[in-house]
């Protein structure tokens, strides 16, 4: 039987055009309406004034940065941004929702360049990317740094669409430098690396990403690097069970234990190998057959025993397949969603970390229309409900292990634009 491949370039209905344009002009009638009319509530603004504040009068020691919701816990690229957001808005809340506003529409444009591409979704159900009562709330009623961080992110994966790997990575690690979130997209970005580069590529494009850490953290590195590394990269944080969405249904006792943070933990690497194995590697025979033929013997000794082949491999790759763009946002999609199933707490301003996707992931499963719709706005009723409580959790949790399987059950997509080698063009 024959494999459909993707095509290079596949036609934008009309119908997307026309949807993304009248949405976006929507949208923005929409959060004017919302600055102007709903009342702002603080919850971190003030905090994020007092951290940037230290930080603007030369404090460079992270564990005395410190605002009225504790210690500063977010990497250095957080303290850039609200500086300038500071500077920017004298400290003012309004002129802030105003800058808050603007961001929105930019994501919102970023995420719908992203459907659009990919088309996976009717053109009538983009409007669901603007219909989330709490996502609008994130963004220009409270001002999280979730909505910068996700903006990146979304701007990465945009690169990722035209094999764009090392501004990818650049921008990827910028999202990172703002909140660790991110790094639930690691896993699934690096299999979609070593699926479109070559080792040599990959190393270099995993490098400028490290080079963006270490120049954005330098002032601290050289100041107090221990404080730094620690207070802005704790995995280990454990978080309030009042706050949590997903699993309120816990105990509390169970919730804060070590024993529940290692279970989900390995559930998450579990499920991430699976998917890998049989979803997103099927076509290369498996993530173990896969692994084996991109870490062979020839290819990591070209890249460590020869510097000169290391080099030339930077820009040239015969061998080289462009991935298709479904497959690429498909992967990254549903390896960050797999981290939002696992994650032990997930407060109201975690909803931005994947509510863009869900449309999306709904329309990769088999599901029914009616089915998809019925489920997405299960999860708004959610994440609307304040305060969470034990059956809200338990419906959220089940209506994500019901999408996860979804995805499980779904036909994967050709990986490939086509089954044929392509010349790599120069970033």
């Amino acid at each position: 039987m024959a494999v459909k491949t993707a095509t290079a370039n596949p036609p934008i209905p009309n119908g997307y055009k026309i949807s993304a344009s009248i949405l976006l002009v929507l949208d923005a009638l929409l959060v004017s309406l919302i600055i102007a009319y709903v009342p702002y509530t603080k919850i971190d603004w003030d905090a994020y004034m007092s951290q940037v504040s230290g930080f603007l009068q030369g404090e460079r020691d992270y564990r005395n940065l410190k605002g009225d919701t504790g210690p500063l816990v977010y990497p250095a690229g957080f303290l850039y941004v609200y500086s300038a957001i500071q500077f920017v808005t004298g400290g003012e809340v309004y002129p802030a929702q105003i800058l808050f506003g603007i961001l929105y529409i930019i994501n919102l444009g970023i995420i719908l360049f992203i459907y659009i591409k990919t088309n996976v979704l009717p053109w009538w159900a983009l409007c669901l990317l603007s219909l989330s009562k709490r996502v609008h709330s994130i963004f220009v009623l409270r001002l999280f740094n979730d909505c910068f961080a996700m903006t990146l992110l979304h701007a990465a994966l945009a690169s990722l669409l035209y094999q764009r790997w090392h501004l990818a990575l650049i921008i990827f690690s910028g999202a990172v430098s703002i909140k660790m979130n991110v790094l639930l997209y690691a896993p699934p970005l690096l299999v979609l690396m070593l699926k479109g580069m070559n080792l040599g590529r990959v190393l270099s494009s995993l490098s400028a990403a490290a080079l963006v850490q270490i120049l954005l953290g330098l002032p601290f590195l050289l100041s107090q690097p221990i404080g730094y590394i620690s207070r802005a990269f704790n995995l280990g944080r454990v978080f309030i069970h009042f706050w949590s969405v997903n699993f309120k249904f816990v105990p509390e006792e169970v919730f804060v234990s070590k024993g529940f943070a290692t279970i989900l933990l390995t559930v998450h690497l579990v499920l991430l190998t699976f998917f890998a194995h049989y979803k997103w590697c099927k076509h290369e025979g498996g993530l173990l057959h896969f692994l084996r033929s991109r870490f062979s013997y020839e290819n990591l000794r070209s890249v460590i025993s020869r510097p000169s082949s290391f080099c030339h491999s930077l820009n040239h790759d015969s061998t080289f397949k462009i991935l298709s763009k479904e497959h690429i946002v498909t992967v990254m999609f549903v390896g960050n969603f797999i981290g939002i199933v696992c994650a032990r707490s997930l407060h109201y301003q975690f909803y931005s970390w994947y509510f863009y996707g869900l449309p999306y992931l709904l329309w990769k499963t088999p599901f029914p229309t009616p089915l998809r719709l019925i489920l997405f706005g299960g999860v708004e009723i959610c994440w609307n409900i304040y305060p969470s409580n034990f059956l809200s959790s338990l419906l959220l949790f089940c209506i994500h292990l019901t999408i996860l399987w979804g995805l499980w059950i779904a036909p994967c997509e050709y990986p490939y634009v086509d089954s044929k080698p392509h010349q790599r063009k120069d970033e």
